[in-house]
């Protein structure tokens, strides 16, 4: 998302020009608004100003009044009028009174009373002066806008608002299962998000990547491990080796469990039982269990051996990832993990928790009763009664060292919903300790389940496989169409890009917190709202601009005063509300709301090919053409990269 960081090219000079074209000397600029990066504050605050004058209410009201329509029928801006909250008048008869006072202006036709809404349209020609050269000035940056993470928007030395998205997560060695692919495509549309507000973002994984398996795997390793597919598939291999070695772990639990009621069983008839004892020791001290206890043991207490085979798995799972992410277009600042918390600050965490009277001691176990604050939360266990401390005792560490590390300001953990209760414990924990500063900072942004994530070849376990099949089933699709497949420079490349794409798409569709059914064929479709059907608006786009040959340089000399068609209309008034959306988004924090722009918008489009050539138009007609698809192109792109999609050229 590095794009998005560009700077703002569409200068508040510009807009002045255009607006004295249509005989307005000043720019309406209602306070907090941004008129040289969204068209539509423009006419939010020109509105605002008009109404203001003849009704003599406070601009104050009337600006946060002005909604977005869901429809373009019902006008661009919509005024519901009881949020003008005036006594003494029925809103229909204030709305009919509002209407026939409201002045002539250059930028909006006469407000539509339709009940006690006013429904104000904007002028076509000021508003496509305004919105096109704005879109190609501003490039990769337009819709986004940076002075949302300001610490303080007047003062901007004081710098940015720092926030941690921590997203992804997985465990080394295990699949990285469905709950995993959703936490790495929210987390990463979020820091994109952030990012295109102007914050200072900081990307992390939290790898699962400490505690007694990591001494299994040692084990196993060492009985079936090869460095080959070692380097070759650290993830894959580790992983076999992690299943071939449980189950000889299981069997032999199974084989403890029979010798232990053996004994109980003897025991129970008075019979001697010393020959079966010296059997079960054997059969425990040489258990995978207990060799992987001591193992884990020797890392514990810092062993350099035991430290360097572990770091080892650690550093070659990391790399795989990055391969992995890379085709997500998801990078990450900060590769932390369940490792790299210090046990002094668990041990802190414990003592200030027991000093507070956070926590208490039951039967053996250190536990925090939050019933007190609310039943719902039950309570905790924080440590066990062998001794070990449990997640919650870790997580408090984190978050005590990252607050200290990175000063945020925010701090989101993108998690599925089952750890909703772990989220909240945690955080009431922290702020039971005093930490009422840290708590107030974190954020859980929550999501359901995937459903049916099995791929052709059986349940997918890993994103590599899934991501694999998906990609062979676009190569399918796209080369149904042979003449379009050859002019394709590199099909595999574009089918993987196609592939995740679909993924992507399907998971963002809904609302975060629905689950919903991973479904191969529907996400593959070039029919329909999917990943595919954007990719291939994005292409066309592109292919026109080729046909076109009109240099991009001269899009800005073009007669935009020529685009009068409802089509042309239409799409323009469309392209004005991504501003809009993105600031809406950032309230949200729902990569749906992004799509569900994006498909009207693309639905708009395409509506409109038939009707708005540029091949074969007259040379100012098809340039002033030209720059509405070239602006619609690059709104299409800046909303796909905030999703974290790749857009293609051809396919």
């Amino acid at each position: 998302m590095e794009a998005l960081a560009s700077s703002h090219t569409q200068s508040v000079e510009d807009v002045t020009a255009t607006l004295k074209k249509f005989g307005l000397e000043t720019i309406p600029e209602a306070p907090n608004t941004y008129p040289a990066l969204n068209p539509v504050d423009i006419f939010r605050s020109h509105i605002t100003d008009l109404l203001a004058s003849v009704s003599g209410i406070d601009p104050k009201i009337i600006y946060p009044a002005l909604q977005w329509t869901q429809t373009l029928d019902k006008g661009d801006l919509t005024l519901p009028v009881p949020a003008l909250r005036v006594k003494g008048k029925k809103p229909i008869e204030l709305a009919a009174e509002l209407a026939e006072k409201f002045p002539s202006s250059p930028l909006i036709e006469p407000p539509v009373v339709k009940d006690a809404y006013l429904q104000f349209f904007f002028k076509p020609a000021p508003l496509t002066s305004i919105v096109i050269p704005s879109i190609l000035k501003d490039g990769a940056s337009y819709g986004f806008n940076p002075a949302f993470g300001l610490r303080d928007p007047s003062n901007p030395s004081l710098g940015r608002k720092k926030v941690i998205v921590e997203f992804s997560s997985p465990n080394i060695a295990k699949p990285f299962h469905a709950g995993h692919l959703r936490s790495t495509i929210i987390g990463g549309f979020l820091a994109n998000l952030y990012e295109g507000a102007g914050w200072d973002v900081t990307r992390m994984n939290y790898l699962g990547d400490w505690g007694k398996q990591y001494g299994v795997l040692a084990v196993g390793f060492d009985k079936f491990g090869s460095e080959e597919e070692l380097v070759k598939n650290p993830i894959g291999h580790l992983y076999d080796v992690y299943v071939k070695i449980s189950a000889i772990s299981r069997d032999e639990a199974d084989a403890i469990k029979a010798k232990k009621e053996e004994i109980a069983a003897l025991q129970a008839k008075n019979e001697s039982v010393e020959q079966l004892e010296s059997e079960l020791k054997k059969l425990e001290s040489g258990a995978v269990d207990e060799q992987a206890r001591q193992y884990f043991k020797r890392m514990v207490d810092g062993d350099a051996e035991a430290l360097g085979v572990w770091k080892r798995f650690r550093d070659l799972s990391i790399e795989k990832y990055k391969a992995t992410y890379a085709r997500l277009n998801i990078s990450y600042d900060d590769y932390s993990g369940e490792s790299q918390v210090k046990d002094e600050s668990m041990e802190a965490a414990a003592r200030i928790m027991a000093e507070k009277g956070v926590s208490e001691d039951s039967e053996g176990a250190v536990i925090v009763d939050l019933t007190k604050y609310s039943k719902k939360l039950g309570k905790a266990i924080v440590k066990k009664k062998d001794g070990t401390s449990l997640y919650l005792t870790r997580d408090i560490g984190a978050a005590f060292e990252r607050f200290e590390k990175y000063h945020f300001d925010k701090m989101i953990y993108v998690v599925a919903s089952q750890q909703d209760l772990h989220l909240a414990q945690l955080f009431k924990i922290e702020e039971a300790m005093g930490r009422k500063d840290i708590a107030e900072r974190c954020q859980h942004i929550n999501f359901g389940m995937v459903l049916g994530m099995s791929t052709r070849k059986g349940t997918a376990k890993f994103l590599d496989d899934i991501l694999r099949d998906v990609g062979e089933k676009m190569h399918e699709v796209m080369r149904a169409n042979q003449a379009k497949y050859e002019q394709v420079e590199d099909p595999e490349k574009t089918a993987d890009t196609l592939g995740i794409s679909a993924v992507m798409v399907q998971d963002m569709k809904g609302k975060r917190i629905n689950n919903y059914t991973f479904d191969m064929d529907r996400m593959t479709s070039f029919e329909g709202d999917t990943g595919p059907y954007l990719q291939y608006a994005h292409a066309r786009l592109c292919s026109i601009a080729r046909k076109s040959s009109i240099p991009s340089d001269l899009l800005l000399s073009a007669d935009l005063t020529l685009l009068r068609e409802p089509h042309a209309v239409d799409l323009v008034r469309q392209l004005a509300a991504w501003p809009d959306v993105f600031l809406n988004t950032v309230k949200t924090q729902e990569p749906t709301t992004v799509l569900t722009y994006l498909f009207r918008m693309v639905h708009a489009l395409s509506s409109s090919y038939d009707h708005l050539q540029v091949v074969g138009s007259e040379k100012e007609l098809g340039k002033a053409r030209m720059a509405l698809y070239s602006a619609a192109r690059q709104v299409l792109w800046n909303g796909m990269r905030l999703l974290g999609l790749s857009p293609v050229e051809r396919m």
